[in-house]
């Protein structure tokens, strides 16, 4: 009977080897059982940090309150400064100063602040150190609807040091909250205003109720403006709708005075057709008004930002009169508050339009409701181009007429003079003014266009 072959015993050394791989395996397989492990755990422990770290810095109420908007005085002082610190025509490297209150500084940080809703700011100076109180609207969540923000500073040569940070009920040290705060800023979208205050500032001196700025122009100021207040991607959608309003400038001139409604609709379209998505819609509207205010106003866009993209702004071939309700004067009130409430806020542009008109009181061409009318309408205009921008582009790339953009303020008393104005209406809130503001919210109640978004 035929015996099958009996295997060969294994060798020593193979023995040796298969012990040895066996081991190994379960060696590994205990080293990727405890990496799972450890990676779980650290999940769990990042995943834990950044809920705690929510939970602590957010909280369910404001502790700043929203400060009193901008008054006619505040405008007249900003308005002021900024003429003596024009940097056109200023010699660069020479040093100059800048005072600012804490009044004047929580104006600014609100403006900045308001990107992300209506917040409430405090700034407390004393000698040598500054305290800044901010609280910022969030999106809904669990955690709470408000960040709450406690940043005290210390000054020392140059600007001034990040001492203590506290955000809700969580506490930075100052070293950590200064090796943070750029992508603080960048997080906040102010990276470049920043860098640009670094570039001009040379010290910040803080004494109780008074801080001093000073600073130096560089060699191009207006350049150095533009490039940090706006990006590249603003300077090129200026350039864009600019040359679609001079060819428009160029078909209509010809024509004579041409209504605002024929305008809007050809610029909204070519903003509906360059915006992808809702945030890309609102730069886009914000770009189309801006340019749409230079043209009213029979400015071109500044030089400087055209040299900045390396072409030429394109220009009319001959000057564009654009009326509305059969004024020029309207448009321009109007379209100066479409941009300033689509990039500020529908505050500053109210404050600078009353501040206007008191000022025309005193010896302008006087106070008027008439043109408070199109600051308001042009107010409501602003920010629906940002709070629903694909649905603004949508409705007026359809067609507007002007009995849409504007009601009808003929009635409306214009062109007092200061007395006249007091006799009549006693000022500046007052009563009867609040009763003519009043019947021109009434007025712009009932234009579908102008309602406010959902």
């Amino acid at each position: 009977m035929a015996r099958h072959p009996r295997p060969d015993r294994a060798s020593p050394s193979q023995t040796s080897g298969r012990k040895f791989g066996r081991a190994l395996g379960r060696v590994l397989g205990r080293v990727a059982v405890g990496a799972v492990a450890l990676l779980s755990g650290l999940v769990l422990l990042i995943s834990a940090t950044l809920l705690a770290g929510l939970w602590l810095g957010l909280e369910a109420a404001p502790r700043v309150p929203q400060a009193a908007p901008a008054s006619v005085d505040d405008i007249d002082r900003a308005l002021r400064m900024l003429r003596r610190h024009d940097p056109r025509g200023r010699l660069p490297g020479i040093q100059r100063n800048v005072t600012l209150t804490p009044r004047d500084l929580e104006l600014l940080v609100a403006q900045i602040g308001r990107r992300r809703g209506e917040p409430g700011v405090k700034v407390t100076l004393q000698s040598g150190a500054a305290r800044l109180q901010l609280s910022l609207p969030v999106p809904a969540n669990r955690f709470g609807h408000w960040l709450n923000i406690d940043a005290q500073l210390r000054e020392k040569p140059g600007l001034p040091m990040l001492q203590q940070l506290t955000i809700g009920r969580l506490q930075v040290p100052g070293w950590l909250a200064e090796a943070a705060l750029p992508s603080l800023l960048a997080l906040a979208d102010v990276q470049k205003q920043a860098d640009m205050v670094r570039r001009l500032v040379n010290h910040v001196a803080v004494t109780p109720q008074q801080l001093t700025v000073t600073y130096a122009l560089p060699a191009s100021p207006q350049q150095e403006l533009a490039v940090g207040l706006l990006t590249p991607d603003d300077q090129a959608r200026l350039q864009v709708y600019t040359q679609r309003l001079a060819e428009l400038s160029a078909q209509l001139a010809a024509t004579g005075p041409v209504s605002l409604a024929r305008l809007l609709p050809p610029v909204f379209a070519l903003a509906r057709e360059r915006s992808p998505d809702s945030a890309t819609a609102a730069r886009e509207n914000r770009a189309a008004l801006m340019a749409l205010a230079f043209l009213v106003n029979d400015q071109a866009l500044p030089g400087f930002l055209a040299d900045l993209q390396g072409a030429q702004p394109g220009q009319p071939a001959r000057p564009l009169k654009v009326t509305l309700l059969g004024r020029h004067d309207t448009p321009q009130h109007f379209l100066i508050s479409a941009a300033l409430s689509a990039k500020g806020g529908g505050a500053l542009a109210n404050a600078i339009g009353l501040y206007k008109e008191v000022a025309d009181s005193q010896g302008g061409s006087g106070f008027s409701f008439n043109d408070l009318a199109a600051d308001r309408a042009g107010t409501r205009l602003g920010l629906l181009a940002v709070g629903d921008p694909l649905a603004f582009q949508a409705r007026l790339a359809a067609g507007v007429i002007e009995a849409d953009l504007m009601p009808a303020v003929a009635d409306l008393p214009e062109a007092m003079n200061a007395r006249e104005f007091r006799n009549r209406f006693g000022g500046v809130g007052a009563p009867a003014y609040r009763q003519m503001m009043d019947d021109i919210e009434a007025r712009l109640n009932g234009l579908s266009l102008l309602q406010p978004p959902p």
